[in-house]
């Protein structure tokens, strides 16, 4: 991984099959839903979703999806309107060496540079959860479950003013 060459990009016509064509290990298929089912949410949900491409050099090599201002649970309280990660897929010959950790970070700064105070992800619980990735990277718990996942949440306190 080539930090320097690493980035998020917007999905479009010319990185769209390599975006699809991610794929996480057998054992993870269970947890995450596949790209193409996130770019459709994406489609019907154009206000909320804000699909990237994780790209190392002219490689493709992951792909993740944040959640802009929604209301977690409108019949319970409409003012509750949170941002954080939909969606985070990294394809099966690329994990382990930093890309995930990269794509949290960079939505997170996205997350803090439109104004949120806190990021939220929810993951499956079970056998080769994601959790401990999440907890890892600073998330805790809320006590919260939501569609049947675990809640986490990251404070982003203020960048720094130089």
């Amino acid at each position: 991984m080539s930090t320097s060459a690493l980035r998020l990009e917007p999905v479009t016509a010319v990185n769209f099959d390599a975006v699809c064509a991610i794929q996480v290990r057998p054992d993870q298929a269970h947890l995450v839903s596949p790209v193409v089912k996130s770019l459709a949410e994406a489609y019907v949900h154009p206000d909320a979703a804000w699909p990237r491409a994780v790209v190392d050099g002219d490689e493709v090599v992951g792909f993740v999806m944040a959640f802009l201002d929604i209301a977690w649970d409108p019949e319970r309280d409409p003012a509750d309107i949170r941002s954080g990660i939909w969606r985070l897929n990294v394809s099966a010959a690329h994990q382990a060496r930093g890309y995930g950790r990269f794509a949290v970070r960079a939505v997170t700064a996205e997350l803090r540079r439109r104004g949120a105070e806190r990021a939220y992800v929810t993951w499956e619980r079970g056998p080769g959860t994601p959790e401990p990735f999440y907890l890892g990277l600073g998330f805790r718990l809320t006590g919260e479950v939501s569609g049947g996942q675990t809640v986490g949440v990251l404070d982003l306190p203020p960048a720094a003013s130089a």
